[in-house]
C-alpha cells in the first residue's frame, strides 16, 4: 500500500514511506530540516539508521533531542536556538506525542518575538503570532495515540505553574504527514495500549461534545471501529502491520475529530500528567469508565446510536462494559490509585487544575469544582457512577 491523502493536510501512507523524508522536504522548499525527537527515541537504532540514511541527502541535519514526555517550555525554547544558530529552515518532527508536539511548537515559535504562554488556547490568543516565519513542519509519528501530526496544537508544560498548557495556532498543522507502520513495530506491548487508548479517547470525546460538526462525528466513529478492530491484536503481535496501520489512522482521525471538541477525560488527565509524570494515554484510559458513566443522561442516546456500527449490543451498558473489558485485556489498571500514591494526591488543586483546562467547556455535562473532585474519588476508590 502506497497512498497520499489530503486530508486535513497532506498525508503519505504505507509501508516504508520514511524513505519519502528527503522528498517531503524538498516539497516543501526546506533545505537545512532540524530533526527533532525525544532523548530515549534518538537512542534507537531505527533513529540512527533514519538520521543517517538523511545525512547523505543534506548538507546539514542538526538534531534536537533534549527532552522526554510531558515536555516543557525550556524544552521549545532550547529548541529553537539550535534551529536559530543552525540556520533551519523547516522541522522533521519524529516520535510519539512529546516528539511531535516539540517540534511543531519550535517550527512556530522560531518566527515569534513574544513568550510561547500568549498563545495559549484561549480566544483569539492565536491573532497575536506572527504568521510571516513559521517555519514548515514534517510530522513522522512512531506511535499511534496522540494524533498530533494531525493537530493545530502543541502540549506544553508551563514549569513556573505546574500546568499543562494547550498552544494553538492553525500552523501548527504539519505541511505533510507519515504515516508509515513499519516505524512502530517495536512499540512495546504497554505503550501499544496506552497509545492507542488515548486515540480511542480523543476519537470518543469528539463523538460525545455538543454541538454540530457531523464531519467530526463520522470520523470519529470510524477511528472508534478501527481501534476495537485492531488494537488487541497489536498489542498481542506487534508485527502485524495491517492492524499498526489502522491504529495510525485512527489516531490522526481521532485528532482530526477533536477539533470539534474533547471533555473531562481529558480535563482529569492533564493535571495528572503535569503533576505526576503519569503516560497521557494511561491516565486517560483509566479515567474513561468513569467520566463515560458520570455524563451518561447526556450521551446515552448517541451511544446507543453508533453499538450497531461498533458490534455492541445496543445499550449504554454494552458499551460501558466493553470499555472495562478492553481496559483489562489491555492490563489498563482501573484506578488511579494503582499508579499514584494516594497520599501523594491534593484533590483540591487537582480539581482546580481540571476545571480550569481548556477541555472542560465541551464536555457534554456543565461541570463544576465539586463534580471535578467527586470524578477523581471516583477513579482513586474504583467506583462507577
Amino acid at each position: 500500500m502506497k497512498i497520499n491523502w489530503n486530508y486535513p493536510t497532506s498525508v503519505w501512507v504505507g509501508e516504508n514511506r520514511i524513505k519519502d523524508l528527503a522528498e517531503a522536504c524538498k516539497n516543501l522548499n526546506i533545505s537545512s530540516p532540524l530533526f527533532v525527537t525525544d532523548k530515549d527515541l534518538v537512542n534507537l537504532d531505527m533513529t540512527k539508521k533514519i538520521i543517517l540514511e538523511n545525512k547523505k541527502k543534506f548538507n546539514n541535519l542538526p538534531i534536537y533531542s533534549n527532552f522526554s514526555g510531558n515536555p516543557i517550555g525550556e524544552n521549545v525554547e532550547e529548541g529553537v536556538i539550535e534551529f536559530k544558530k543552525n540556520n533551519c529552515d523547516g522541522v522533521i518532527a519524529f516520535g510519539g506525542g512529546s516528539g511531535l508536539d516539540v517540534g511543531k511548537a519550535i517550527a512556530f515559535m522560531s518566527g515569534q518575538s513574544r513568550p510561547i504562554w500568549d498563545f495559549e488556547d484561549i480566544g483569539d490568543y492565536w491573532k497575536r503570532a506572527d504568521e510571516n516565519n513559521i517555519a514548515p513542519i514534517i510530522a513522522i509519528p512512531t506511535t499511534a495515540g496522540t494524533g498530533s501530526e494531525t493537530g493545530r496544537a502543541s502540549a506544553i508544560i508551563n514549569k513556573a505553574s505546574g500546568v499543562k498548557k494547550i498552544i494553538f495556532h492553525p500552523k501548527f498543522l504539519p505541511s505533510i504527514v507519515i504515516l508509515d507502520p513499519i516505524l512502530t513495530i517495536d512499540l512495546s506491548p504497554r505503550l501499544t495500549a496506552a497509545t492507542g487508548m488515548d486515540a480511542l479517547a480523543h476519537n470518543l470525546e469528539a463523538f460525545c461534545a455538543p454541538g454540530f460538526h457531523p464531519m467530526a462525528d463520522g470520523i470519529a466513529i470510524e477511528g472508534m471501529r478501527l481501534i476495537k478492530k485492531s488494537l488487541l491484536i497489536a498489542f498481542k503481535n506487534g508485527k502485524d502491520l495491517n492492524t499498526r496501520a489502522d491504529l495510525l489512522a485512527a489516531a490522526s482521525m481521532g485528532s482530526t475529530a477533536f477539533q470539534k471538541g474533547l471533555g473531562a477525560i481529558h480535563s482529569l488527565s492533564h493535571p495528572v500528567n503535569a503533576q505526576f509524570n503519569i503516560h497521557h494515554g494511561l491516565s486517560n484510559a483509566i479515567f474513561m469508565p468513569y467520566v463515560l458513566s458520570f455524563n451518561r443522561n447526556l450521551i446515552e442516546k448517541k451511544i446507543v446510536s453508533i453499538c450497531d456500527y461498533l458490534y455492541l449490543d445496543k445499550n449504554f451498558e454494552s458499551f460501558l462494559n466493553w470499555i472495562l473489558d478492553f481496559r483489562k485485556e489491555l492490563k489498563i489498571p482501573h484506578k488511579l490509585s494503582e499508579v499514584i500514591e494516594t497520599k501523594k494526591i491534593d484533590l483540591k488543586i487537582l480539581s482546580q487544575m481540571a476545571l480550569d483546562d481548556p477541555s472542560t467547556a465541551t464536555n457534554p455535562k456543565k461541570l463544576t469544582i465539586d463534580d471535578m473532585k467527586i470524578l477523581y474519588e471516583h477513579s482513586i476508590s474504583g467506583e462507577l457512577f
